[in-house]
Formats: C-alpha cells, sequence, structure tokens
C-alpha cells in the first residue's frame, strides 16, 4: 500500500482537491452547478470530494456502507455539520426510504471510484433514479478495468504487487495464486478478488447505462487521472480522441474515465 491510502488527512484532502479542480469545472460544462442544486454523494468515503461541493454553496449528502468512514468524515467536516450543510448516512441504498430517512431527492449524484465496486451495476443504475430529481445528473469517475492498475492492485500489503501493472487480468485462479505466492494478507486478497468480479469496461459502462434509459451528456478520458497529480506528482493528460475512439483499446490505456448522465 501506498502511504496515502492509510493518511486520512493526507487523502481527503487528495479528493478535496480533485473535485474542486476538476470534477466541478468538467460539470460545469454540461450544465451551472448553481449553489441551490442538492448533491448526494454515493459512496462518499470520508468526504473530501463532498467537501468541494458544500465550499461551492450546495446541501450535501454522503451515503456510505462503512460506519468507520462515516464517524471520520464527521470529524472532518463537524462544522459544516453543525451548520447543517452537510450530513451523513451509513447505510445501503437499497435498504433506503427517501422519503423517511432522506426527505427529498437530489438535483446531481456524484459516483467517484465506486461503481467499479458494485455488485450488479444493472440494478445499481435503476435503483440511482429513485434519488434524483426529474432532471437530475450523475457523475461517474472510475478505472477502467483493462487499465493498469483496474483491479486496485495498488492496495496490495506487497510493494512489488502493488506497483506491477496489468496482471489482474491474468485468469482469476492464476490471480489468486501470485498473491498466495507472495504471502499477500487473506482479507486483501478477498478485497482484490471482489474488485476483480466488479470491475467494469467502458463498453460495458456504457451498455448498461443506456440500457437504463440514461443519456450521456459528457464523457472525457484521461491518460493521466487527474488525482494522480496530488498522489504521484503526474501531471494530468487528457486522452486523444483517436485513442478514445478505440473501442476496448482505450481501456488499457485510460487510467480514469469520466461520465455525466442524466435520466
Amino acid at each position: 500500500m501506498f502511504e496515502f491510502h492509510s493518511n486520512k488527512p493526507k487523502y481527503f484532502n487528495y479528493q478535496y482537491r480533485t473535485a474542486k479542480e476538476y470534477i466541478i469545472p468538467f460539470l460545469q460544462e454540461c450544465f451551472d452547478v448553481t449553489p441551490d442544486l442538492k448533491v448526494l454523494e454515493i459512496g462518499s468515503a470520508e468526504a473530501g470530494v463532498l467537501k468541494a461541493f458544500i465550499e461551492n454553496g450546495n446541501e450535501c449528502m454522503g451515503i456510505e456502507l462503512s460506519a468507520a468512514r462515516v464517524e471520520l468524515a464527521e470529524q472532518f467536516l463537524q462544522e459544516e455539520i453543525a451548520q447543517q450543510r452537510v450530513r451523513f448516512l451509513a447505510k445501503n441504498i437499497y435498504d433506503i426510504d427517501i422519503e423517511k430517512d432522506i426527505g427529498h431527492r437530489f438535483d446531481l449524484i456524484i459516483l467517484k471510484d465506486v461503481i467499479e465496486h458494485i455488485p450488479n451495476q444493472e440494478l445499481f443504475l435503476a435503483k440511482l433514479k429513485d434519488f434524483l430529481e426529474p432532471s437530475g445528473k450523475v457523475f461517474f469517475g472510475f478505472p477502467p478495468w483493462q487499465m493498469p492498475f483496474g483491479g486496485h492492485q495498488q492496495i496490495s500489503t506487497k510493494k512489488i504487487l502493488s506497483i506491477l501493472p496489468y496482471y489482474h487480468l491474468l485468469p482469476m485462479p492464476v490471480y489468486q495464486g501470485i498473491f498466495k505466492l507472495f504471502g499477500e494478507r487473506e482479507k486483501r486478497i478477498n478485497d482484490l478478488i471482489e474488485i476483480k468480479e466488479t470491475g467494469i469496461s467502458i463498453e460495458r459502462f456504457e451498455r448498461i447505462f443506456k440500457k437504463e434509459g440514461y443519456t450521456q451528456l459528457k464523457r472525457q478520458l484521461f491518460l493521466f487521472n487527474p488525482i494522480y497529480q496530488y498522489k504521484f506528482n503526474l501531471k494530468t493528460r487528457v486522452q486523444s480522441r483517436f485513442i478514445s475512439s478505440i473501442p476496448v483499446l482505450r481501456n488499457f490505456i485510460s487510467t480514469c474515465a469520466y461520465y455525466v448522465i442524466e435520466k
């Protein structure tokens, strides 16, 4: 694992800066991200992304499965919570009663580095509609599955495995065998196998959202993910239009995909 994975204040700041300097400007190219918009982040973790929207004047909410991560978010945003500018819910979205638990729907839903962790993505995208206002938009940012580190192997506790690209594309028995050979922890192996089972390509993602009745407003593929600027001091690079237009190939050399869709 890299140091920033365990340094929660640092990672909170990375997420905040990415949202402020890249995600909000990307959204602004599609529609006005005005302060009156109600914003929901699903998989909000420590809520660094939401901090940027709070600063924008938006009323925000974070939904996160991990109660421990919600506790950290509440520590980082104590003042904003006291001002009733943000609130959090540690719950599975399928178990939420929107009227009872929330009280309203949202103009914008944010999913950053989340969709690739979710099983049954068709069901999930269908469920999102329940949380959206009629004119609501959804932002997705995710690593295409076939990209060099699409298996999230950077979270491996073994250094060589954390920096080795593409081996997540190997057949499952070989993939598992590599982790066992290097003595990776059982829990971390299970985490990485889970990601291998839910990782999503550009083509699959587009096929799903179209099937579920969404329309694409904007897409941007990146050669270097915007957050790499803070993680690795790599300048953000937009993927070339030529590569972006080639199905399958673009998955292997685009480290991040940004989308805005609407129902």
